[in-house]
């Protein structure tokens, strides 16, 4: 890789590691599992820097390694840990779920393929074809799981405001 992509990839990293975070967050439930997961992913993310094809795919690019090390650290923990944010302490990162925490905890109770396909598209803001890349789900796949969770959201809200 050349020095200018390299640069380019050290300053996309540094630049963006606070979306990386809320990422790794949400997934994790944990701090301090999320700052390892966002350090083990930028360890590998730069090991692997030459299999970064496409500059423009960097994100992407970036995004499925960090999904992958969430991940493994799920299936190693082999549960989800629920973490009251009051708890958190404080520290260099703010909190990354929304103050009510409601919407973010509906999140958390959908099916992990389908929490993990919304997390990316509005907490990540990132395209269909973006999640299709960094989940390695076919595009059509995305789109069902996307729909399926919502309507799950929209449902539960209802709910909600029904009692």
């Amino acid at each position: 890789m050349s020095v200018n992509r390299e640069e380019q990839l050290t300053t996309f990293l540094v630049g963006e590691q606070a979306r990386f975070y809320r990422l790794a967050y949400s997934y994790l439930k944990n701090r301090e599992e999320a700052l390892d997961a966002v350090q083990t992913a930028v360890c590998r993310a730069l090991e692997k820097q030459d299999s970064l094809r496409e500059q423009t795919a960097m994100r992407t690019w970036f995004y499925h390694i960090l999904v992958n090390v969430c991940t493994d650290q799920l299936r190693q923990r082999k549960r989800v840990a629920f973490v009251d944010p009051e708890a958190l302490d404080t520290g260099s990162y703010e909190d990354p779920l929304p103050a009510d925490g409601t919407l973010a905890e509906r999140v958390d109770a959908l099916p992990a393929e389908v929490g993990s396909i919304i997390r990316l598209r509005f907490y990540e803001e990132l395209s269909l074809k973006e999640i299709s890349a960094v989940t390695g789900l076919n595009l059509s796949t995305v789109k069902t799981r996307l729909y399926t969770g919502l309507k799950k959201l929209r449902i539960s809200l209802e709910g909600a405001n029904i009692e």
